[in-house]
């Protein structure tokens, strides 16, 4: 028997529109690790509870590297979400991965200095296991209803998260390439990680907005270019989580269970 499904949707550059959402109402939430970025919204997608946090503040306001990841994730976790989607902007490092394709990562590179990557750092260690960081499941469920939808993606991919706020150079595009990565962000680390952590199933709808600085014949990345790239697809992604969020019907899965044994330490 399924048990009560509780979506979070982490919102990036304009993708936390609370209009997807029936019943909606705005709650302000505070957690042990400090106030989430946004108020949160709640309300219902067909008839799953959902709860939707803008990532960068509802202005976009705050930078990749001062987002509270572990508010954020504790925030949702404290509401009962079983489930996160995150949405988030990339850049593409292969000629395959065009400007408006979605990806539906199941690898990240942490290319982060800055950022607190564990709710454990003091009394006790987690090492939370890594090697599968998304959610399988998830992550395929979003595929199938991108596929129905005749949208352009890509089941799985590589992310290269990196620290920010300024982009790479060519000299680092053109190295992630040869790590084979597939598209770069600011933000899936740590939060990731957290939900790990959380016992929260985690996947990303990461959206192709530009080829980053390594194509020889595409102009380099600039902030404009994105934001007109995601506010042209954001309808389509906001498609694929109505399409996508009441078809997910399971609760039991190793994202949940890998924090029962990672934890040592305290008494």
């Amino acid at each position: 028997m399924v048990g009560i499904i509780k979506i979070g949707i982490i919102g990036g550059s304009g993708l936390e529109d609370p209009r997807i959402l029936k019943d909606a109402r705005e709650i302000n939430s505070t957690t042990g690790f400090g106030n989430p970025s946004s108020a949160l919204v709640i309300g219902k997608i067909g008839n799953v509870n959902v709860v939707i946090l803008a990532r960068h503040g509802k202005k976009h306001t705050i930078m990749p590297s001062n987002v509270n990841y572990r508010a954020n994730i504790m925030a949702l976790k404290e509401q009962g979400c079983t489930h996160i989607i995150a949405t988030t902007a990339c850049g593409s490092l292969r000629e395959e991965i065009k400007p408006g394709h979605l990806v539906f990562c199941d690898q990240f590179i942490d290319r982060t200095t800055k950022r607190h990557q564990t709710f454990y750092d003091s009394d006790k260690v987690c090492h939370i296991p890594m090697a599968e960081p998304f959610c399988k499941r998830l992550r395929e469920l979003l595929a199938e209803a991108a596929k129905e939808m005749k949208f352009e993606h890509h089941k799985k991919g590589t992310v290269v998260t990196i620290e920010g706020p300024r982009f790479s150079t060519k000299a680092e595009s053109h190295m992630y390439r040869q790590w084979n990565a597939d598209v770069i962000n600011m933000s899936t680390v740590p939060e990731v990680v957290l939900a790990r952590e959380a016992g929260i199933c985690y996947a990303i709808v990461a959206m192709s907005t530009d080829f980053d600085v390594w194509h020889p014949h595409e102009d380099g990345v600039n902030i404009g270019m994105i934001l007109k790239t995601m506010r042209k697809n954001a309808e389509n992604v906001k498609k694929l989580l109505l399409e996508a969020i009441p078809k997910i019907n399971y609760i039991d899965c190793r994202c949940r269970e890998d924090i029962k044994s990672a934890v040592i330490g305290g008494e």
